[in-house]
């Protein structure tokens, strides 16, 4: 043995699975808002969420999903989409983002007098598109840079 160490032979570590800690990521009840969730979606009840799964569910939402927008979904998972893949994949999908007493005090920030009136003028610029959706990314860029004036279009 002592032969093999002399020659470099090192022990390889095995990667850390993605999902040993996803648990520890949230707490009890969003545990159990997931679970809701990933069951509603589980269309068949295998344990699984599958194309078909995911096709059945938007169908009941009134969506007709192509196979296209279905496989691009699904090719976003690594394998098998168990529950605690799911998990893994909103954790990986909320990772980063600020906690909401964070992005409520930024909000603050814009208002610091309390009176509305510059949070109504700067929801009066929100960009709204032609199907009545909120911009955000616009609304991002208004908020670092300002609005464009109408000449500046």
């Amino acid at each position: 043995m002592s032969s093999k160490r002399a020659k470099g032979k090192t022990t390889k570590k095995r990667p850390q699975r993605a999902t040993s800690n996803v648990f520890a990521m949230f707490d009890q009840s969003q545990i159990q808002e997931f679970k809701e969730a990933f069951n509603m979606i589980d269309q068949n009840r295998d344990g699984f969420i599958d194309k078909e799964d995911l096709h059945d569910m938007l169908a009941s939402l009134g969506k007709n999903p192509s196979d296209e927008y279905l496989e691009g979904m699904m090719s976003e998972a690594p394998g098998p989409i168990n529950f605690t893949m799911f998990l893994t994949m909103f954790g990986e999908r909320l990772n980063g983002t600020d906690p909401e007493d964070v992005i409520r005090n930024a909000f603050a920030c814009f208002d610091e007098e309390g009176s509305d009136e510059e949070v109504d003028e700067l929801f009066r610029e929100a960009p709204i598109d032609k199907k009545g959706n909120f911009n955000y990314a616009e609304f991002t860029r208004i908020l670092k840079h300002g609005a464009k004036d109408k000449d500046d279009e």
